[in-house]
């Protein structure tokens, strides 16, 4: 028995997304768990896996094509099953309206109907709207990617009412323990994994802000989930790191590392994507010495480091020298107050500038 292939709500309250492409073709076989399509989020290029063995009898859109999540993409059945009776029935929850003349053009042109939108009666294509999609670019990945992700900071500066502390950490403490754990790590281990190891132990020491805002109250976590943004090849993705609190710094540079492959790959997949409450952005490498980050709902806090550098301090009352980095923690204000979020900053900040208990 044929069944409809429905685009899934592959992101928290997204309401579309992009089908990138078809990984099967139609009438190929496909094993339970074998990926199907790729579906574009905000975040990254997602595999949608087969939840049955079966065929694709027809697709009903076609790669590029934005479509609403519930709609048809595909008939999927078995091998050698025909459907030609049912087509009609099948297509018509996604059957696009066009004019005679408007079919011939964009036949002609290879294009999908559903890729043109229609400005005639009741949203019929009619001519001028294949001329118009015609001498339109079409808008590559990358571009699609910077839209949806636009949508989404406007979303969140919009609806989380955000608020700003920042502290500054003394690093040189941090860094010969970063160079001795490298003498012994089969993994290389950056600053930005120590961090995120710190935020998984501050967050053991102030597990009150270890929490999300859901629709009228906060939900707290036993586990500290944390997102690591990534500037993949693809774009910006932030996949979850899980059970930070009780990770080596070794376990987690091999799995960030594990992640910006996947990332560039396009290979992440959505489970990767969700969860956690806290996200760590780091712009050191660049020389940038202090930044503000956007949180990523459904997360309530995200931490975004700065360059470590050369700084004058007080030192036993004398002025000396030390390695700084600015900490600058965005934060909901509807599950994080501001009490609350200086108590977790001042945690984090005695972590890093007491990193044995990284590894303790």
């Amino acid at each position: 028995m044929a069944t409809l292939l429905r685009m899934p709500e592959v992101a928290a309250g997204a309401t579309e997304a992009v089908l990138s492409e078809w990984l099967v073709k139609e009438n190929a076989p496909f094993a339970t768990g074998d990926p199907i399509a790729v579906v574009e989020t905000d975040k990254a290029a997602v595999e949608i896996a087969a939840e049955t063995d079966g065929v694709i009898l027809t697709t009903l859109v076609s790669g590029g094509t934005s479509v609403a999540v519930g709609a048809p993409m595909a008939l999927l059945g078995v091998e050698g099953e025909r459907v030609e009776g049912e087509r009609a029935d099948v297509e018509a929850p996604n059957r696009v309206f066009a004019s005679p003349l408007a079919r011939k053009l964009l036949k002609e042109a290879g294009v999908e109907p559903a890729q043109v939108r229609g400005t005639g009666p009741n949203g019929r294509i009619v001519r001028r709207d294949v001329e118009r999609a015609l001498v339109r670019p079409k808008p590559d990945r990358q571009q699609r990617v910077r839209r949806t992700v636009a949508r989404r900071l406007i979303l969140s500066k919009q609806t989380v009412p955000h608020f700003y502390l920042t502290r500054t950490a003394r690093l040189d403490d941090l860094l010969a323990l970063r160079e001795r754990l490298n003498s012994v790590s089969p993994h290389r281990i950056s600053i930005n994994d120590l961090v995120l190891r710190a935020v998984g132990v501050a967050h053991t020491v102030v597990p009150e802000a270890n929490v999300i805002w859901t629709d009228d109250a906060p939900r707290r976590f036993d586990s500290v989930d944390v997102g690591v943004a990534i500037a993949s090849e693809r774009g910006l993705v932030t996949p979850v790191l899980r059970g930070v609190e009780k990770t080596t710094p070794s376990a987690i540079a091999a799995q960030v590392r594990t992640f910006a492959q996947q990332a560039d790959e396009g290979r992440l997949n959505q489970a990767d994507l969700e969860g956690g409450t806290i996200t760590v952005t780091n712009l050191g490498m660049f020389g940038v010495e202090q930044f503000a980050a956007i949180i990523n709902p459904p997360q309530s806090a995200i931490l975004a480091v700065g360059a470590a550098i050369p700084t004058p301090v007080v030192l036993d009352g004398s002025v000396g020298v030390a390695t700084c980095a600015a900490l600058t923690l965005s934060v909901d204000h509807r599950a994080i107050d501001g009490a609350l979020a200086a108590r977790w900053l001042a945690a984090l900040v005695g972590v890093l500038e007491e990193p044995l208990r990284l590894v303790a």
